[in-house]
């Protein structure tokens, strides 16, 4: 990092405690899950901040900025063709590690052009084509199809559901430490209530 034109100043503690790890890669994990970010964007970040030094040959973050940024962007949208989107979260990465992990103010991060999601039409199943979908299912998989579908849960989120954030009685779901760690409800359909239920007792059954 050129430090004439991007003075290196040390962010504000605030509340972050002392990292305790010596590694680089260890050290995010650490702020990662201070931060309570999910299990999927802690793996991202990790993923795109080991890229961008394996990108500039292991070089130190701390000896690099905007131009280095913006390079291992450039390559990611030209040379890779990820969308516009996986570039954003190669540059929240980017911003954690440097803000969160090294600590350190980024003046130049301004000077970076965020690259412009495409507008497309979204594609949007019929109901004829969700229910010939829901047809070619078997077993668990055509349960959990139609709890995805019927609920608007993201995969993660149904996976991760526990039998005690189902409430059949006000027929809705808790979900707990969703998309930016964030606890909602969702209404649980009538026709899935049964069937959720008789799993339920199942495993009950098999506890006992």
């Amino acid at each position: 990092m050129n430090s004439t034109k991007y003075p290196v100043k040390p962010c504000k503690p605030a509340d972050r405690p002392p990292l305790k790890s010596v590694r680089l890669r260890d050290q995010v994990c650490e702020r990662i899950r201070y931060k309570h970010f999910s299990i999927r964007t802690g793996e991202s970040y990790v993923y795109w901040v080991r890229g961008f030094i394996r990108f500039h040959q292991l070089k130190n973050p701390k000896d690099m900025g905007a131009a280095e940024v913006t390079e291992f962007l450039s390559w990611l949208a030209a040379a890779r063709g990820v969308a516009p989107s996986t570039c954003k979260q190669a540059l929240s990465a980017l911003l954690f590690l440097y803000r969160e992990v090294l600590e350190i103010d980024l003046p130049w991060m301004n000077e970076i052009s965020r690259p412009k999601d495409r507008v497309r039409v979204p594609t949007v199943l019929s109901a004829g084509e969700v229910a010939r979908l829901f047809a070619a299912l078997e077993g668990p998989m055509a349960l959990l199809a139609r709890f995805l579908y019927g609920t608007g849960l993201r995969l993660m989120e149904a996976l991760r559901l526990r039998v005690k954030d189902v409430d059949f009685e006000r027929r809705e779901i808790v979900v707990r430490e969703g998309k930016c760690g964030k606890d909602r409800r969702v209404m649980l359909p009538d026709s899935l209530v049964s069937r959720i239920q008789t799993i339920v007792s199942r495993m009950a059954a098999f506890r006992t």
